[in-house]
């Protein structure tokens, strides 16, 4: 029989799949309450990790079009409903279940893509996206800063064989007001 609160339970789930941009399932038998709190204290404040009620889930899964949980729906399960970055969620869900046997990952998907156990660990691996975006800034920057060094020696190249040094550009503003006295004079 449908009640108000599984409505409302079942339209509150089914947001925050739609909302989200990962989600993994895990089963948290043998957890303490204190550990719990820990778990959401480590996926930080763009993860949601609810305790669920697998009937409730299931339909709500259905409704947000996410099927990666079919047939995984049993015991005690909850799920994080990463928002933010995924790698990072992953990696404090991975570190956290190494940790603490009792929580088991069983399943999730990244982007519409149904994930097994395994593919969460290996999004888990992946660098994050920070360090990832300096590499990619290194990357690009290089040739910039190889072609201010060719061109620097060219330069240098330039003042070795006329003999005599070019005026650096510090020095230029200094024998302006020089050349404007004796134009006075």
């Amino acid at each position: 029989m449908t009640t108000p609160n599984k409505v409302a339970a079942v339209s509150e789930i089914t947001t925050d799949f739609q909302e989200s941009t990962a989600a993994v399932l895990t089963e948290y038998r043998g957890l303490s309450v204190a550990q719990l709190k820990e778990l959401r204290r480590s996926l930080g404040a763009e993860t949601k990790y609810s305790v669920v009620k697998n009937s409730l889930t299931a339909i709500a899964a259905k409704e947000a079009g996410v099927d990666a949980f079919d047939g995984q729906l049993a015991g005690p399960t909850a799920i994080a409903f990463i928002k933010g970055d995924a790698v990072a969620a992953a990696k404090s869900l991975t570190d956290f279940a190494k940790a603490n046997k009792q929580l088991v990952i069983k399943t999730g998907y990244f982007e519409g893509k149904a994930l097994n156990a395994s593919e969460v660990a290996a999004l888990a691996a992946l660098e994050s996206r920070e360090l990832q975006l300096a590499k990619v800034a290194g990357v690009l920057k290089a040739p910039a800063a190889a072609a201010a060094r060719i061109i620097d020696a060219l330069r240098i190249k330039l003042e070795e064989e006329n003999g005599a040094p070019a005026p650096a550009a510090e020095e230029a503003p200094a024998e302006a007001p020089a050349e404007a006295a004796s134009e006075e004079a």
